[in-house]
């Protein structure tokens, strides 16, 4: 490549009268000029005259400074020279013969070059060896390769000596073959040695080439290729990134194809200079696969897999029991815990899982001690202890055994608690029994109001009830749209306490447990022109209660057409963020549910999804949203957000329709009407979504509980009850076997039951519990879920669908 300072070869300079090469050749000035003792003295060239301080008499000594002149002239020492001067003066310093020399390559290492020339000469070198390459191979590979065999060949087509080594002469002599030393550039072939020549020794290796031309050499061991991290909950983890090279770009993480790097994180924030992903106080939802890779080259790719471990929590049922001699009982232990705890049992402090006595029975793994006729020594401390990696817990569940067992009151724990037309009606479901009636027209100890109040014009009360929650089996709150109030029932004494005021139009209440509040989301009128959010704090206190606004009039909650707060469950007992939904919008309102802030809005229009429903499970810390779209009928595909990042990280295999997740996380199970379809899906403990399988059926599901499994530890049974028909679904999550309830009656009329498109609810009695209760327009059914059939009918329960179960079983 030429310098463009270099005149072309028939206008190079030849013999020229001395006078013009910056000074005059043996006369030079001294510090009195032509004039003095320095007048006559005559010095060699490259020297000028002085008067010595000392001597004061004339000296000849090196040019200080030639004229800034640019007339190019190569020496006999191989170096380029600006102009005669210059030459003669670096003769003269370096007191040796420099003759001006005619030699060609000399004239390409003038002054550094410019970084961006020279980054202009690279392309255009690259750009060549392309030419050469495709000229020979027709071959498509990716834009890192293929730099590298350019490269490669750039480096042997220079090396024309083949000792590996690249130098100032076969430089020169390729500027020639391919008229390099002609083209327009600032910068040749020699600064490749000026810029590159890392360890200065005049020659250029393979690897300074690989350098010079950002060819970065990453390895990454195979071994190193998927590295497993366990970490217990609440600790730090640090994923370290394997991939090793001299000029390795940045490292760039990503969680679920979401990039870490540039977002602003809460518990992921610092990457450091080596690249490592810092994580603080790891959580279930951090579980799951991180890969790293240097910038620009995602091919060569490491995963991690974060293992989260948390250690045991365990319940015991019941905490104490009297028994008569000969009767059968339980004793019951559930334990939730990463990876699944083992269960094992003492008896005053004496293992008894390895030998039990022949009338005891363990079932579900250990998860109950049956024992089918007790005896006098059976009495004692039954302590259930489950272990894992991470930890264990203990609990104890103690038996007595006597003639004529204490009678106690009938504890009024473990009831179902029914609101219908003509009040509330407590049951107790072991013996289908009817424990208590709260009617219609008794008092509201508070205000001494009636508890449904007659309309104007009726003579007969008649309730209208809408959604009720449980507070800690303290109180039991219950929405009247109707009347724009809601009722709290004291559930020892089983009486209404109080009415609270709300906007019009109460629909749906939630308990937020973390924060010991009540949600309460109102229509405004019955065609939810006016929706608005309500709380009631410090729901569990005993005194008056009252309702707040979420936020006057914000944009945030001024449309709100739904909201969402993750349930807790035994290991997750805090839950932070919440969700509010607003009508006909592709977005998801992300609030604090301590602070009743909004936080962020994440967007769903790239997936033109308006939020239905959702559910969480916090293995992997993934929602599933159920989506509808303006223009469409048909079902949409779930989409799954990811609340590390808070971002969408794709469609959810295809998988359509409301989404339910089991207590424990692991199961997703979603109910497509429009495709008649349920879909099971298992999520892992490395935060895995995979496949289980499909069942078809025609009954439109409209509400599914989860009952833990009688047989297995840590598993599930789902009931499904119908929008339109009598049957009950019932599906074993563990092996897909799938039974009909029969026998039961019409569902509510959908037009009688305006609140929410749920017209059967179907609900649990709990952890331990072993019934369930779904209403028809006029009666109410208990099921056995032990035997997986329908034990009895309560009759003139009208329009019962507002169920809540209060107690531990």
């Amino acid at each position: 490549m030429a310098d463009s300072r270099v005149p072309a070869k028939e206008n190079r300079p030849q013999v020229l009268p001395l006078y013009i090469y910056g000074y005059i050749d043996q006369v030079h000035l001294g510090q009195d000029g032509l004039y003095g003792a320095c007048e006559k003295n005559f010095c060699g060239r490259g020297q000028q005259c002085i008067i010595g301080k000392d001597t004061q008499l004339p000296e000849c000594v090196c040019i200080q400074q030639c004229k800034p002149n640019y007339i190019p002239v190569c020496g006999s020492d191989g170096k380029f020279y600006e102009n005669h001067c210059e030459l003669h003066r670096a003769a003269c310093q370096q007191r040796r013969r420099i003759h001006i020399a005619d030699n060609k390559e000399c004239f390409f290492q003038g002054e550094r070059c410019e970084l961006a020339e020279y980054n202009r000469l690279k392309n255009v070198l690259l750009d060549l060896q392309s030419q050469r390459y495709f000229q020979q191979e027709n071959i498509t590979m990716d834009t890192t390769t293929l730099k590298k065999i350019l490269v490669q060949n750039m480096f042997k087509y220079f090396d024309i000596s083949g000792d590996g080594l690249i130098e100032n002469s076969e430089l020169a002599q390729a500027m020639t073959e391919d008229t390099l030393d002609n083209d327009p550039f600032d910068c040749n072939l020699f600064d490749l040695l000026q810029y590159d020549d890392y360890n200065n020794d005049g020659v250029l290796t393979l690897e300074e080439l690989y350098t010079a031309f950002q060819v970065v050499q990453l390895t990454l061991s195979e071994d190193k290729k998927i590295s497993v991290t366990t970490v217990t909950v609440g600790l730090s983890a640090v994923l370290s990134c394997a991939i090793q090279g001299t000029l390795r770009p940045p490292i760039i993480w990503k969680h679920n194809g979401i990039i870490l790097n540039f977002l602003d994180l809460e518990d992921i924030n610092d990457f450091g200079d080596d690249g490592s992903l810092y994580i603080t106080k790891v959580t279930t939802i951090h579980m799951g696969n991180y890969t790293c890779h240097a910038f620009g080259y995602d091919e060569l790719l490491q995963t991690h897999i974060l293992q989260v471990n948390v250690p045991p929590v365990i319940r015991v049922y019941p905490e104490s029991q009297a028994q008569e001699p000969g009767v059968t009982t339980s004793l019951k232990c559930h334990a939730d815990g990463i990876p699944n705890p083992k269960i094992t049992w003492l008896k005053n402090g004496l293992d008894i899982t390895s030998t039990l006595p022949n009338q005891l029975v363990l079932l579900a793994n250990g998860g109950e001690i049956h024992i089918n006729s007790v005896r006098y020594e059976d009495t004692g401390a039954y302590t259930c202890i489950a272990k894992n990696d991470a930890g264990v817990d203990e609990d104890i569940s103690s038996l007595f055994v006597e003639d004529s067992a204490r009678k106690t009151r009938l504890s009024v724990g473990n009831m179902f608690y029914v609101f219908s037309d003509d009040g509330i009606t407590i049951i107790q479901p072991t013996g289908c029994e009817i424990q208590r009636r709260i009617k219609a027209n008794d008092k509201i100890i508070a205000s001494f109001e009636d508890i449904c109040p007659c309309n104007e014009g009726e003579n007969t009360p008649h309730c209208v009830w809408a959604s009720a929650v449980n507070i800690r089996d303290k109180y039991i709150y219950v929405s009247q749209p109707t009347q724009s109030r809601l009722l709290i029932i004291d559930i020892p004494s089983q009486k209404v306490l109080q009415a609270v005021s709300t906007d019009p139009v109460p629909v749906k209440l939630q308990y937020d447990k973390s924060h010991d509040q009540v949600w309460v989301l109102s229509w405004g009128d019955v065609r939810k022109s006016n929706p608005t959010l309500q709380i009631i704090t410090q729901a569990s206190r005993t005194g008056g209660h009252h309702t707040v606004h979420t936020q006057p009039v914000g944009k945030q909650f001024d449309r709100v057409d739904d909201f969402f707060i993750p349930p807790t469950n035994l290991i997750i007992n805090h839950i932070r963020f919440g969700f509010i939904l607003h009508r006909s919008e592709a977005a998801l309102h992300k609030i604090d549910l301590e602070t009743v802030a909004y936080i962020k809005t994440i967007s769903l229009k790239n997936y033109s999804c308006i939020p239905q429903a959702m559910a969480y499970t916090h293995l992997g810390g993934y929602y599933f949203i159920h989506c509808s779209a303006n223009d469409s009928t048909a079902s949409q595909p779930q989409i799954i957000v990811n609340s590390v990042t808070d971002s969408v990280i794709g469609y959810n295999n295809g998988v359509s329709g409301t989404p339910y997740i089991s207590p424990d996380g692991h199961y997703l199970v979603s109910t497509d009407d429009y495709k008649g379809l349920i879909r099971v899906q298992s999520i892992s403990y490395q935060g895995e979504i995979k496949s289980a399988f499909d069942i078809t059926t025609n009954l439109q599901i409209v509400d599914v509980t989860f009952q833990p499994s009688f047989t297995e530890a840590n598993q599930y049974y789902i009931y499904g009850s119908s929008q339109i028909q009598t049957d009950l679904l019932f599906l074993e999550l563990s092996t897909g076997n799938v039974n009909i309830i029969k026998g039961l009656k019409d569902p509510i009329k959908q037009n009688d039951w305006l609140w929410d498109s749920n017209n059967r609810a179907i609900v649990g009695s709990g952890l331990f519990g072993q019934h369930l209760v779904t209403p028809s327009k006029d009666s109410l059914f208990i099921i056995g879920a032990r035997r997986n059939k329908l034990n009895c009918e309560i009759s003139n329960i009208i329009r019962g669908n507002t169920i809540v179960w209060v107690g531990e079983a």
